[in-house]
């Protein structure tokens, strides 16, 4: 199954660093999220664009998970050359993820 059917995502830029937050549709999908998406996955999973390390913070009493992505926009929005130079569209790269279905 895809990430996008358990959460959704919102994304925010600070220079270089691009903090991805994943929110759980239902709470009761929380730790079976959190097991499926580790920051080593986010990482594997956007390594085309991430060249730094991946941070995730755990948000449970939100059923919320927040990455940060270090060295992920291509030296800044003021820098870069890409086309999404926010970054917003590696929110919607992570919901497709992979992950198991719910046991």
């Amino acid at each position: 199954m895809k990430l996008r059917e358990l959460a959704h995502s919102r994304t925010g830029d600070k220079g270089n660093t691009l903090n991805v937050s994943v929110i759980c549709r239902d709470a009761n999908d929380y730790e079976h999220v959190r097991r499926e998406l580790s920051a080593e996955r986010v990482k594997a999973h956007l390594s085309e664009v991430v060249r730094g390390d991946v941070v995730r913070y755990e948000l449970p009493n939100l059923a919320a998970f927040n990455f940060v992505l270090g060295q992920a926009l291509g030296g800044g929005v003021t820098r870069s050359l890409a086309l999404d130079a926010h970054g917003k569209s590696l929110s919607s790269a992570l919901m497709d993820l992979e992950i198991a279905g719910l046991p």
